[in-house]
């Protein structure tokens, strides 16, 4: 695509040229990959070379952002704490269930049963 396909604004500068996620994600990997300089890079995809050097500094900062929140050995679940708290109730609930059980057989003596 050439600067005169994307046409120009109101004020005669070229169109500006959005990169998508994933073109982003290869620019970065050529960058990683020493396959392109910083340059190389803004004339292959026909951005600024500002636009390159952002999104080597997203990547960068998306990364450590990410690495900073993993940590070894097996991911701990999150608590769920309306179950706990409903479980609790629940145990709640049936030792008071016991507790008048209980005292309906004192009360009643044997004789209910049969």
């Amino acid at each position: 695509m050439t600067d005169l396909d994307r046409g120009t604004d109101r004020r005669g500068r070229r169109a500006k040229r959005i990169l998508t996620p994933l073109q982003k994600y290869e620019v970065w990997l050529q960058l990683i990959r020493q396959e392109v300089t910083v340059a190389g890079a803004a004339i292959a995809w026909q951005v600024d070379p500002s636009t390159i050097t952002r999104i080597k500094a997203v990547a960068k900062d998306g990364a450590l952002a990410a690495l900073s929140e993993s940590k070894p050995g097996a991911r701990a679940r999150e608590r769920d704490w309306e179950l706990e708290t409903l479980r609790a109730d629940n145990a709640r609930l049936a030792e008071a269930v016991k507790q008048m059980a209980v005292k309906l057989t004192l009360i009643e003596g044997k004789e209910g049963w049969g």
